[in-house]
């Protein structure tokens, strides 16, 4: 969602007007005021676009323009159908992924109990080539004295050669039931990995249709409803956009003289137009640092006195939460600012809220 700094209404009114209520106060007004600055201008909100993720059909929007709505409320219902599709082929390619590891595994343990027999299989051959060359040793000291043919001897000597041959084949068949287990296992790992991308391409897709279910990212009132039911909107496709009523604000101009009297976090306290009766407390949250309305070439003092610097009044999070039902932006009013933390609020400026 993108969130960008919103104002109501046609703008902060000219720095003119700024500049003369200031100077009214500093050498008209009373002297409970000298410390006192003021300037004009309008409640201002932060602005956030409800937008779809990708793109899709809009099949349902739950609000409508002006209604508050609170975080995690739900706004646009996107049409999601075809996610629920590709969920569900997803969801098998999972299951046949899974069959081919529990088949792997399977595999796997057939190999490892032929390699359990064929590694028996090289342990008997192994005794009977020792047993056969045993009987060959005899055979051959009694030949040597004469007892035995030289054919006989020989028998016992090709017998020995084929029980080497033998334990050969065996050892060889313990050698391709590893590589047997290998392959097996290889094939385990390649299906778990099926298994994980499976799972990972449903679990995006679960994602996008969580995101196809639009909710308030936090307490506002709708704005603007920008696209209807039945819409189709690209990715990043705005929808409609809240006006966050915990993040409210005004913003005026003060000259250079003024500015620099004025640190973050000074007092302020607003006067609306259409409610006058009512002064609401607020801190300075944000003081430019480039001013505005400049000349070009700035040699007098009088021309210096055009430099203006834009000042923001932050209204307390706990006093908009308190009054969430009342905050409108767009109101024009007058915000003043206090040069001396130290020095009383004339009374006139004392805060006063709506019940």
């Amino acid at each position: 969602m993108n969130i960008k700094r919103w104002a109501l209404g046609s703008g902060i009114v000219v720095a003119g007007v700024a500049v003369a209520a200031y100077f009214w106060l500093q050498h008209n007004g009373n002297g409970a005021m000298e410390h006192i600055v003021s300037g004009n201008g309008r409640i201002e909100a932060v602005e956030i676009d409800i937008a779809a993720r990708q793109p899709a059909r809009i099949k349902s929007i739950e609000v409508e323009e002006g209604e508050l709505v609170h975080t995690g409320q739900e706004l646009v219902h996107m049409d999601t159908d075809s996610l629920e599709a590709q969920l569900r082929q997803a969801e098998a390619r999972i299951r046949q992924a899974e069959e081919a590891v529990s088949t792997a595994r399977s595999q796997l343990a057939q190999r490892e109990s032929e390699k359990a027999a064929a590694q028996a299989l090289v342990v008997q051959r192994q005794t009977e080539l020792a047993a056969a060359q045993r009987r060959a040793q005899r055979f051959t000291d009694l030949r040597k004295r004469g007892f035995i043919s030289q054919q006989q001897l020989d028998d016992y000597l090709e017998a020995v050669d084929r029980a080497a041959a033998v334990l050969a084949a065996a050892r060889a068949q313990v050698a391709a039931s590893d590589a047997a287990i290998a392959a097996a296992r290889n094939q385990i790992q390649g299906s778990e990995s099926a298994v994980e991308a499976a799972q990972a391409e449903a679990d995006r897709i679960r994602t996008d249709i969580e995101d196809s279910l639009l909710k308030a990212p936090r307490d506002g009132r709708v704005q603007l409803i920008v696209a209807r039911a039945g819409e189709v909107v690209g990715a990043g496709g705005r929808v409609l956009n809240l006006v966050d009523l915990k993040d409210v604000y005004m913003t005026f101009f003060l000259p250079t003289r003024a500015v620099g009297r004025v640190a973050l976090g000074s007092e302020a306290r607003l006067v609306l137009d259409a409610l006058p009766q009512y002064v609401i407390p607020a801190h300075i949250s944000f003081v430019a640092d480039v001013a505005q309305f400049t000349p070009k070439t700035v040699e007098t003092e009088v021309e210096r006195e055009k430099l203006m610097f834009r000042v923001r009044a932050q209204i307390p999070e706990e006093l908009l939460v308190k009054h969430l039902t009342q905050v409108k932006t767009g109101l024009p009013g007058v915000a003043y600012v206090t040069l001396d933390p130290s020095a009383p609020w004339p009374p006139h400026l004392q805060v006063k809220l709506p019940k």
